[in-house]
C-alpha cells in the first residue's frame, strides 16, 4: 500500500514538473516569437526612415544606441548635438527629435505651444511614478493645477513663510555641518542639502516637520531613497523596449520599482489623511494655510475628480519640484566651487560684505536673521555663481514633448504627428554657439554686467522652462539656494575628499550627482 501511494506521488510530482516546465518552455518561446516579430517591424521601420529623407530632422541611430551610452547619457546627446543642433533617433514607430537650437525651443515652447504636450508616450512611460501631476499632463489638469499652484507662489504670505523655513533649516544644517568639522569627519553634502530641502518643501508644501536632516524620521529617508531608485528605473524605460512586458510579469527593476512606488505611496497617503484630519480638527500647525491644504479644500468642492489618487499625484509632484531641483543644483554649485577656489572665496566675500558683520562673531541663528529679501538681492555674484551652475548643471537634462499633428519647425525641418520632440538643456550649455567658445567654462562673471546680474533668454538658458510652462518656482527656488548656499560659505571653506576625481550623475529624469559629493568643511574664522 506504501509503495502504491510513493508510486502514485512520484507519478503526479513528475507530472507537475512536466507542466511546469512545458509552460515555462511555452512562455519563453512566446517571448522569443514577440521579440523576432517586435524587432523585425522595428528594422523595417528603421530602414524606411532612412531611405526617405523628405525634409527630416537628420537621423543619429536608433533609440537604443543610448542604452550603450546610458550611464553618461546626457554627455553622450551633447556629443550629437555639436555635430547636429537637431537631430532624431528611430523608436518602434515614430522618431524621437532632440535639439539645442534655441530658436526651435522657443518654437516648441511658446510660438506652437499648443502643438507639443508631454503626449501619451512620455505620459505612458511617467505615468506609473508622477501619475497625474502637473509635470506629466496636458489639457485641463495641467491647467487646473497650474491656476492653484501660480495663486500659491503669487502670495506673500508663502513668500514670507518660505523664508523663514529655508531660514530655519539653514540653520540646522550649519549645525549639522559644524558637528562634522570640528571632528575632520568627512560629510556628503549631497545628502545633506537633499534632507534640508525635503524638510523645508514638507513645512512650506503641507506643513508638516519632517526632521530628516536631524535623523529622526527614518520614514523620510526612506521615501526620499524610494522615490530616487523609481527616478532612475522609470527613466530606463526609455532605452528598454521591453518595460511593458516586464512590469506584466513583475520583473527585474519592474519588480522593484513597484516596491518602490507601494513605500512612495504610503507614504504620500499618510501624509494627505493626517492633513485632512487636521483640517477637519481645526488643528493646523500654526495656522498655515499650506499648499496641500489649498488642494484639499478644493477637493471638497469637486470629490469627484479630486481623488485621492489625484491628490497623490499633485502632492509628489510639488515635493520633486521642491527638493530635487534646488539640492542637485546645491550640489553641483558646491562642486565647481571646489574645483576653482578662488571663485569660492568670491562668493563667500560677497556674503560677508552683504552681511556687514563687521568683525562679529555670529551665531548661525544671528546669521540666518540678516539674510532679509534686500540682502539676498545684492548677492549678485552668488546669484550669477547658482545661474554657471544651473547653465552646466540644469536640475531637469533633458524635457521631453510629443508633437499632436504634424508640423514644420522653424528650419524647415519636418515633425510628424507622435515625434518626441526633446529639449537638452544640459546639451544647450556647453555649445559654443550659444555661449561662446568658452561654454564648457565655469564663468560666473559671464552673467554680470558692472556687478549686476544680466538674465539671458528663457529660450537659451531653459533651465526653468518657458513659455506658458514656465517654472512657477523660479523664484523660490533661487531664494532657497541663496539662504543655503550663504549660511554655508559664510561659516565653512569647502574642500573635496577626492580633488583628482570629477564628479558623474546618476540618469534619471533630475541630475542627480552620482555616489554623493564627499567634502570637508573647514570653519572660518569670524
Amino acid at each position: 500500500m506504501a509503495a502504491l501511494l510513493l508510486s502514485s506521488a512520484l507519478h503526479h510530482f513528475l507530472l507537475g514538473c512536466f507542466i511546469v516546465i512545458s509552460l515555462v518552455l511555452a512562455l519563453i518561446g512566446i517571448f522569443i516569437l514577440f521579440a523576432i516579430v517586435f524587432a523585425s517591424k522595428y528594422l523595417i521601420f528603421y530602414l524606411k526612415e532612412i531611405t526617405f529623407k523628405d525634409q527630416r530632422p537628420p537621423i543619429a541611430g536608433p533609440v537604443l544606441s543610448q542604452l550603450k551610452h546610458f550611464n553618461r547619457l546626457f554627455d553622450y546627446q551633447t556629443s550629437l548635438a555639436q555635430k547636429n543642433s537637431t537631430y532624431r533617433l528611430i523608436a518602434p514607430g515614430h522618431s524621437e527629435i532632440y535639439t539645442a537650437d534655441p530658436v526651435i525651443v522657443e518654437y516648441i515652447l511658446r510660438t506652437n505651444f499648443s502643438n507639443y504636450g508631454k503626449g501619451p508616450y512620455h505620459s505612458g512611460i511617467m505615468r506609473d511614478l508622477f501619475g497625474d501631476g502637473i509635470f506629466a499632463v496636458d489639457g485641463d489638469k495641467w491647467r487646473h493645477q497650474r491656476r492653484l499652484a501660480s495663486y500659491e507662489f503669487s502670495t506673500k504670505v508663502l513668500r514670507d513663510f518660505s523664508s523663514a523655513v529655508f531660514r530655519a533649516n539653514a540653520t540646522k544644517l550649519v549645525a549639522e555641518v559644524t558637528a562634522a568639522a570640528t571632528t575632520l569627519q568627512i560629510i556628503d553634502l549631497q545628502d545633506m542639502v537633499m534632507k534640508s530641502t525635503l524638510d523645508s518643501i514638507f513645512k512650506v508644501g503641507f506643513g508638516v516637520d519632517l526632521n530628516t536632516l536631524s535623523g529622526t524620521d527614518n520614514f523620510g529617508s526612506s521615501f526620499a531613497k524610494a522615490f530616487d531608485d523609481s527616478n532612475v528605473i522609470v527613466y530606463w524605460r526609455y532605452v528598454d523596449l521591453l518595460w511593458k512586458i516586464k512590469r506584466f510579469l513583475n520583473l527585474g527593476l519592474e519588480a522593484s520599482l513597484k516596491k518602490n512606488i507601494k513605500i512612495i505611496d504610503d507614504f504620500i497617503y499618510k501624509l494627505i489623511g493626517r492633513k485632512r484630519e487636521q483640517m477637519e480638527n481645526k488643528k493646523l500647525e500654526g495656522g498655515k494655510g499650506d499648499i496641500l491644504s489649498r488642494f484639499l479644500m478644493e477637493s471638497e468642492k469637486d470629490p469627484e475628480n479630486m481623488t485621492d489618487q489625484y491628490l497623490r499625484d499633485i502632492t509628489l509632484n510639488f515635493i520633486i519640484a521642491g527638493r530635487d531641483t534646488s539640492a542637485n543644483t546645491l550640489t553641483w554649485f558646491f562642486y565647481m566651487l571646489c574645483k576653482y577656489p578662488t571663485l569660492q572665496e568670491k562668493a563667500a566675500l560677497e556674503v560677508r560684505d552683504v552681511a556687514q558683520v563687521e568683525g562679529r562673531k555670529l551665531s548661525s541663528i544671528e546669521f540666518s536673521d540678516l539674510l532679509t529679501e534686500e540682502s539676498l538681492d545684492k548677492m549678485q555674484y552668488l546669484h550669477a555663481a547658482l545661474t554657471e551652475t544651473l547653465r552646466l548643471y540644469p536640475a531637469v537634462p533633458v524635457d521631453g514633448k510629443s508633437a499632436a499633428e504634424d508640423d514644420i519647425l522653424p528650419d524647415g525641418l519636418r515633425v510628424k504627428k507622435g515625434d518626441g520632440l526633446n529639449y537638452m538643456s544640459y546639451a544647450m550649455g556647453r555649445m559654443t554657439y550659444i555661449w561662446g567658445e568658452d561654454a564648457e567654462e565655469f564663468r560666473p562673471d559671464r552673467w554680470l554686467e558692472n556687478g549686476v546680474f544680466q538674465p539671458q533668454s528663457a529660450f537659451k538658458f531653459t533651465a526653468f522652462q518657458a513659455g506658458p510652462r514656465i517654472c512657477l518656482g523660479k523664484e523660490f527656488a533661487y531664494r532657497q539656494m541663496k539662504i543655503l548656499a550663504a549660511s554655508l560659505l559664510f561659516f565653512f571653506r569647502f574642500k573635496l575628499v577626492d580633488e583628482e576625481k570629477q564628479a558623474t550623475y546618476r540618469t534619471m529624469f533630475t541630475l542627480h550627482m552620482d555616489q554623493g559629493l564627499p567634502l570637508y568643511a573647514i570653519p572660518r574664522q569670524q
